[in-house]
């Protein structure tokens, strides 16, 4: 009896890694890890710059006179959609749940969304500034000076708001990567069963 426990005792420390290695594999097979293996963080990290880029060039379009995206506050709500897309990926990576990446999937498609309409108000707001910087833009009580600022600031608003297109543009795309991977990962969730081969303890009589 005591060789027997003895041999299971050492035993024990080999069945344990077998059995964290076992544990590893299904770890990494699960559907909810595949969208964590996309690296949702990093790219959390980078939309949430963007975001924080957005809400900064909200405060700095606000006291503007002139026709530009903050008419309808879109870097104001737009950044704020992007900070909290990008929060939720980082902690989604760290806390990887099916109920955290069914979140993170609602938040992106907002995301999507808000992106289409500001990307077609930008659209129209560019296309104003250029038609103003191409015909001019003048009042009844401009003199030169006062023409020749006003087609500066609207050159100086044109490339504010084509490098905010262009950001949009960008964040469009990783959001609709990780919509795709987010939507396969909870198209892929389901019970899992998993088979170990667990030897017999042995017997007395085997001992004897």
């Amino acid at each position: 009896m005591e060789g027997t426990e003895l041999a299971t005792k050492e035993q024990t420390p080999g069945a344990k890694a077998d059995q964290d290695a076992d544990q590893t594999v299904l770890m990494s097979g699960k559907p909810l890890h595949r969208f964590v293996r996309k690296e949702p963080r990093c790219l959390g990290i980078v939309i949430l710059i963007f975001g924080c880029a957005e809400l900064l060039m909200g405060f700095h379009l606000s006291p503007e006179d002139f026709f530009t995206s903050n008419s309808m506050f879109i870097p104001f709500w737009q950044g704020i959609l992007f900070s909290v897309c990008g929060i939720l990926s980082i902690y989604t990576e760290l806390h990887p749940s099916k109920k955290m990446v069914t979140v993170c999937l609602a938040m992106y498609v907002v995301s999507l969304i808000g992106i289409v309409v500001s990307i077609g108000y930008r659209s129209h707001c560019i296309s104003f500034f250029s038609y103003r910087a191409r015909y001019g833009y003048y009042y009844d009580d401009d003199d030169d000076d006062a023409h020749n600022w006003r087609t500066i600031r609207m050159q100086q608003l044109h490339s504010v708001e084509s490098v905010l297109l262009t950001c949009s543009l960008f964040v469009f795309g990783l959001l609709v990567f990780l919509s795709a991977v987010a939507s396969y990962a909870l198209k892929s969730t389901r019970t899992q069963v998993i088979v170990q081969h667990v030897p017999p303890p042995r017997s007395d009589t085997a001992s004897n």
